[in-house]
């Protein structure tokens, strides 16, 4: 058994909200609340939910149980461990509480009870709870999770008094969650609390504020104001050619990149960024439709359409989707170029790109035609979006998904989600 042997600090608490205190004891004994099976928290992002659900499941499972098993889980278990667990072995810490973590097995003892971690990525994930018995359950985004793994995990808490902490950032209104349990919160017994910023007591107002210049449209107000709402028209709406698109001209760029969306049939794009002044430039970029010059190229003309547009700048990296096999073998074999797998999660990689641009990170150098395009015509799917699904419609994207690949790989990389205190 490898054991958790670094010294962990303690965590800081600030005073509770009225909100918060609210989540912490609504299974205590006096609480109008006490009988409800589950508790949500929803709203904003920084707004305190976090650390307060954390601490009232430690609370609750500890005063009620011995010697059972609980569940924790994440969108994943390296986003769990992030934003719940290390969090939590602080508040451990500063509480006096002892605690053994295995990290290969993937489980906490506390006390006498043991607290098992799951990544709820996929449809499959679901099977890793078969057979566990559990007396309660503290799921992280659940938003984020599919919806048969949370119908299995509520399965799973089958001991008696068993009760279920669940915290989220909001979605589209037609979410299954928002649909299924946040709409139906009487009949299931369910105790919902919603979170604003302000009730993060340890947020200070330049911090508030920087947090809402970073987000605008939908992403603001899911994150900042906290709300259900349908991801509607342009995906992004913040782009301003006048305020993003700069004259194209030679500048001490540092640092440059190139970011690239293969397609046989559909276009490839090449972006060549450079970096000046803190702010990365989209320098130039190369676009070729196969299916409207009705003439495909192979994966040799395009190593050299990419070795004649790089020319003799020196590049840290060709950043491609992964998907781009047999083009990411020759690049390879040429032995030219350094290849960097693309982050390729889309909505993680969208609200990224969104966050650069109202902060104006990235700009794109006047010649970047047909980006420009592609930023006035790439929208949300209408009909995923009634079905709960934020998706973007696989049109006018090639560029963009370029965009996107350098940016949530490279520009925002070493970024963790931002925990939510």
């Amino acid at each position: 058994m490898r054991l958790f042997k670094k010294k962990v600090k303690p965590f800081k608490f600030k005073p509770f909200s009225l909100k918060q205190k609210r989540l912490l004891n609504w299974w205590e004994d006096g609480s109008p609340y006490k009988d409800c099976d589950i508790v949500i928290a929803d709203g904003a992002i920084r707004s305190g939910k976090t650390i307060a659900c954390i601490c009232s499941f430690l609370k609750w499972s500890q005063k009620n149980f011995n010697n059972e098993s609980f569940i924790i889980a994440g969108k994943s278990i390296g986003s769990l461990k992030r934003n719940v667990l290390e969090p939590m072995k602080k508040i451990l810490t500063a509480w006096g509480w002892k605690f053994t973590h295995n990290r290969s097995e993937n489980y906490i003892i506390i006390g006498d009870n043991i607290y098992y971690l799951f990544g709820a990525n996929n449809e499959a994930s679901q099977d890793t709870l078969q057979g566990l018995t559990s007396a309660g359950a503290l799921a992280d985004e659940v938003a984020l999770f599919p919806q048969n793994f949370v119908e299995q995990m509520l399965g799973r808490c089958s001991v008696k008094g068993s009760k279920v902490f669940v915290n989220c950032n909001p979605k589209s209104p037609y979410h299954w969650f928002k649909t299924e349990y946040i709409d139906k919160k009487e009949k299931k017994k369910i105790y919902y609390l919603h979170f604003t910023m302000d009730d993060n007591l340890s947020l200070a107002k330049d911090t508030k504020e920087r947090y809402k210049r970073m987000f605008s449209g939908v992403f603001f107000k899911r994150y900042i104001l906290g709300l259900w709402v349908m991801a509607e028209g342009l995906i992004y709406d913040m782009f301003n050619k006048d305020k993003h698109s700069r004259k194209t001209e030679n500048r001490a760029y540092v640092q440059h990149y190139v970011s690239i969306d293969y397609g046989t049939q559909n276009a490839t794009a090449f972006i060549l960024w450079g970096k000046y002044k803190n702010k990365w430039y989209a320098v130039k970029e190369y676009y070729y439709s196969g299916r409207e010059k009705e003439k495909q190229k192979t994966d040799n003309e395009y190593y050299k359409d990419l070795d004649d547009f790089i020319g003799n700048i020196k590049v840290r990296g060709i950043i491609i989707d992964p998907s781009a096999s047999s083009f990411i073998t020759l690049i390879r074999k040429e032995d030219k170029y350094r290849v960097i797998n693309a982050k390729n999660d889309v909505l993680d990689g969208i609200r990224n790109v969104a966050t650069c641009l109202n902060e104006e990170k990235i700009l794109f150098n006047d010649c970047c035609i047909n980006t420009f395009k592609e930023f006035f015509s790439y929208v949300w799917d209408e009909k995923a979006l009634e079905r709960g699904e934020d998706k973007p419609i696989k049109k006018n994207d090639h560029a963009l998904d370029a965009v996107r690949y350098f940016v949530h790989t490279i520009v925002c990389r070493g970024q963790a989600k931002v925990i939510d205190i």
